[in-house]
């Protein structure tokens, strides 16, 4: 089992709902595939450094998850083909990383 993080932009159009039921659903193809999520976070609507088809902004979200290598594939596969992603990141962390993304999560917790 691998220790990924996935970063996605969604598309501003979307209403709560449709983001929620996008999040959900993605959430739950990598559970089917055996992922254990780790870490989940909304960082709400932010503005691109520059234009992606022709949006100026994007509701960005990241997973934190482990997994077997096989699984990314088909999920990377499965956000091109969504028309509500604008783009998406997965990247393998190692135990440096692993480490970093512990301290964003505890520090995150004592600001809520």
């Amino acid at each position: 089992m691998n220790h990924y993080e996935t970063v996605f932009i969604l598309n501003p159009v979307l209403s709560e709902t449709q983001i929620k039921e996008t999040v959900e659903k993605y959430e739950d193809f990598l559970v089917s595939r055996g992922a254990k999520m780790i870490a989940k976070e909304d960082w709400g609507l932010k503005k691109l450094a520059y234009p992606i088809q022709n949006k100026k902004s994007g509701f960005y979200h990241l997973f934190e998850f482990t997994v077997d290598g096989e699984v990314i594939n088909p999920l990377e596969v499965e956000f091109r083909r969504d028309e509500r992603f604008m783009r998406y990141l997965t990247v393998k962390l190692d135990k440096h990383a692993i480490a970093w993304a512990e301290k964003r999560r505890t520090r995150n917790k004592q600001k809520a």
